[in-house]
């Protein structure tokens, strides 16, 4: 934890330096050429450092995790053990089956096959076990940045329909004994369906028939880094066919708040103005998401009191802040570029993601035999949609 801290006060420091090496080398508004490549060099050390804090607060986390008690004390008489209560995908049987046959112990018996008739799907696969499910689901979360932010809920089948309130109604003076001038709400409906996303994981023969290897950590370690990595990409920049609608999709996605003066640079007061175009309901819990190129750009911008617009994390549990409001970046936002979308602010809680229940994993014996190898195709269904465009807000750059 101690070195957190050093590396938090050390990436401040160099923060401190930037600006006063930007404050005093700025000729009407403008490094040199050669200021700009040693700001750029102060400027990727933060980043570095950035990193550094990220990877040393996850190792933190598993370290906690691995030093945490594996069983509770037994303060009880012992006790007969109970019959598994638990039924289908939740039972024990039906873990030990699937298991079983990922690795094909056993050649898949018939007993296997009978444990496993509670869980196969339509395409020949199988479903995983409850608990797998969600630790893939969990794993998700942490890979995924919208869908960390995002409502998320589970559906067993069909579209599900949201409503969402299209007109607001309001109120009016009416004088005495004068006629109530209708005002009710007018609702629509967002439909939330389901889209296939897949990815096919090969395991070598000989790690699948070792007892010691962690086929369980290996499937989420890999399962949440692609369906990962695709779901963001899809919830970002999605454009609703056979995947989900992301939240710079031109027809369904987030509003324009503000639209830039240049193809290829920001300004604060664009920044500034895209802040207060989104309503203050929603910026009581809205979040910053951009691309980390587009970071670089904003970190040389002021507000008009000359306070830099971005401020980093100086202790444990603070974030960086881009004014006042937490950042999250992700490769899958645009970078900055004409009429690209580069900046996304709002409440992501409207983003909402519809899981199909039963994540599914199939065996293919023969297709890769010939390099020693078993592959694995594994899928889930979902969707994505932002139920209400006015609660985030995007920044546009001018056209070319």
């Amino acid at each position: 934890m101690s070195n957190i801290n050093e590396l938090r006060v050390q990436r401040a420091k160099t923060w401190e330096q930037a600006k006063a090496f930007l404050d005093s080398h700025r000729k009407n508004g403008v490094l040199s050429a050669e200021d700009t490549a040693v700001y750029e060099k102060m400027e990727q050390t933060i980043v570095d450092l950035g990193h550094e804090i990220e990877r040393q607060e996850r190792l933190d986390a598993f370290e906690r995790e691995m030093n945490a008690p594996t069983a509770k004390p037994l303060t009880g008489k012992p006790m007969t053990a109970k019959e598994d209560v638990k039924t289908g995908r939740a039972s024990d049987a039906y873990k030990a089956a699937f298991w079983n046959q990922v690795r094909a112990k056993d050649g898949i018996s018939t007993e296997v096959r009978n444990a496993l008739s509670e869980g196969v799907d339509t395409e020949g696969g199988y479903l995983v076990p409850d608990e797998f499910e969600h630790t893939l689901v969990q794993a998700l979360s942490q890979n995924n940045i919208i869908r960390d932010h995002a409502h998320v809920f589970t559906t067993n089948s069909g579209t599900h329909k949201i409503p969402v309130v299209t007109t607001k109604g309001t109120a009016s003076w009416v004088d005495e004994g004068g006629t109530i001038t209708e005002g009710d709400d007018v609702f629509g409906q967002q439909l939330i369906g389901a889209h296939k996303v897949a990815t096919l994981i090969k395991v070598s023969e000989e790690l699948l028939n070792d007892s010691a290897f962690d086929l369980e950590q290996y499937f989420t370690t890999e399962f949440a880094r692609r369906i990962g990595n695709a779901e963001e990409d899809a919830f970002l920049g999605g454009n609703g066919t056979g995947k989900p609608t992301g939240i710079f999709d031109d027809t369904s996605g987030a509003q324009v708040g503000v639209t830039s003066g240049s193809a290829t640079t920001l300004t604060a007061d664009e920044i500034i103005d895209l802040f207060y175009s989104l309503d203050g309901a929603y910026r009581r819990n809205a979040i910053w998401v951009l691309n980390d190129s587009t970071i670089k750009a904003i970190r040389k911008l002021k507000d008009g009191q000359g306070q830099y617009l971005w401020q980093p994390a100086l202790h444990e549990g603070t974030f960086d802040t881009l004014l006042g409001k937490r950042i999250f970046t992700s490769p899958y936002v645009p970078e900055i570029g004409a009429g690209k979308k580069t900046i996304a602010f709002g409440d992501f809680s409207f983003y909402w993601i519809g899981d199909r229940q039963g994540i599914t994993f199939r065996r293919l014996n023969e297709r890769f035999a010939e390099t020693g190898q078993v592959g694995f195709l594994a899928s889930k269904r979902l969707d994505g949609k932002l139920v209400l465009p006015e609660a985030i807000k995007i920044l546009q750059q001018k056209s070319a």
